[in-house]
């Protein structure tokens, strides 16, 4: 574990250097549900997987990472590297290092909370967004073309991304703004990846469940699997464990350590369909296992293919429902077959699953430490994946 002292301090609370007390850690405790574990000779079967980060983080494409690999049923990689911030006297990264996962929480929390839903016949994917979010139908005849399923496979028509933080001031302002942003293109005609169209699906998904987003997940989710070290808006004693993501001179003008980074969240109060979600790599490793093992205990085999399925409008889109699928050339590497599906976060997190193969690849790091500037990720994450699936093949 890294150390307890806070690294970075809201400068509305006070600390005055002290530590946390001994129950603020993160116990890592293995859920009944998670992978079993075979990692005697990691560094020897991933030594050039390996070698990829720590020559990542000496050449400054992030300062931390963490990484979980699960194989025919079996963890067979988990291992940290590098430091929270590039600093010498800043905490080792490990294994129970809490990352902000950026839109990965499109995938881990929100699809995953549709899908539930969708099961339970609550959730009809062909129905119009405006039966549902009366706020959303002013002004244009197309938005009442706009369906649950198309937010799902990001071919809503509605725009990628909107600074609302910058007018919207709380979470209510933010919401009536997402429902009345113009849309971008005729829904159903181009694939446009699109934060707004989640913000408008966490929505659409709480109100058919009458629950939030963060308490459904955490106890349909997270908590059936086990998944212990996922959360949305961690609480306080866990931000010592939780690598910064970055230094906001401009928007909240201080150091980004135990809440989300994604401005528009941050405004949402830390829960939003489209981020805010934070895990541990082995966290993810769980819930890819539950997906190579169709769905369960929480989902049907059905249910997984469906929404893993890549969609067949737009046409050449690479999308699934929520999920994505590899494209050429895409995050994934050049390995990882055409049945795959996975997602990528801002921050610097990904997770790609191939059923084929019986693998998945959870990557976390915060490439966006001290700034969002650096893309030298885009070259690291592919071949990371590589080499991960050249090892396992050699081997």
């Amino acid at each position: 574990m890294p150390g307890r002292s806070i690294l970075y301090r809201h400068p509305k609370l006070c600390y005055n250097g002290r530590t946390l007390p001994d129950d603020s850690a993160i116990h890592l405790v293995t859920s009944p549900f998670a992978p079993e574990r075979a990692l005697a000779d990691q560094n020897k079967v991933f030594a050039q997987a390996f070698e990829i980060l720590q020559n990542a983080i000496s050449e400054r494409a992030f300062p931390a990472a963490s990484v979980a690999v699960t194989h025919k049923g079996t963890l067979v990689a988990s291992k940290a590297f590098g430091r929270f911030v590039y600093e010498s006297e800043s905490p080792d990264t490990s294994t129970g290092s809490v990352f902000d996962l950026a839109s990965l929480t499109k995938v881990v929390a929100t699809t995953s909370m549709a899908m539930i839903l969708y099961e339970r016949g609550i959730l009809d994917l062909d129905l119009p967004v405006a039966s549902l979010l009366k706020e959303f139908k002013a002004g244009d005849a197309r938005r009442e073309q706009v369906t649950v399923r198309m937010l799902l496979a990001h071919s809503s028509g509605l725009p990628a991304y909107e600074k609302l933080f910058l007018k919207a001031k709380e979470r209510d302002e933010l919401v009536s703004a997402a429902l009345s942003i113009p849309l971008a293109a005729d829904p159903g005609t181009k694939a446009e990846y699109s934060d707004i169209g989640f913000i408008l699906l966490g929505l659409i998904l709480e109100r058919l469940a009458e629950d939030a987003l963060d308490h459904f997940c955490r106890t349909e989710v997270f908590g059936p699997l086990g998944m212990l070290h996922t959360t949305f808006d961690p609480p306080l004693h866990w931000w010592s464990l939780i690598p910064p993501t970055v230094d906001d001179k401009d928007f909240r003008e201080r150091i980004i350590q135990g809440e989300v980074q994604d401005e528009n969240a941050s405004v949402m109060e830390g829960v939003a369909g489209h981020a805010g979600l934070f895990a541990t790599a082995e966290d993810l490793a769980t819930l890819a296992h539950a997906m190579l093992e169709d769905g369960r205990p929480i989902l049907r085999p059905e249910t997984v293919a469906l929404f893993t399925r890549r969609e067949a409008v737009p046409p050449g889109t690479s999308r699934a429902l929520g999920w994505d699928t590899p494209s050429a050339p895409s995050q994934s590497g050049k390995h990882f077959g055409a049945k795959s599906f996975g997602h990528l976060g801002y921050t610097g997190t990904s997770l790609w699953i191939d059923p084929e193969r019986q693998l998945s690849v959870t990557l976390l790091t915060n490439r966006t430490w001290p700034d969002c500037s650096n893309q030298a990720i885009k070259q690291v994450r592919p071949a990371f994946h590589d080499a991960v699936i050249e090892a396992l093949e050699r081997g």
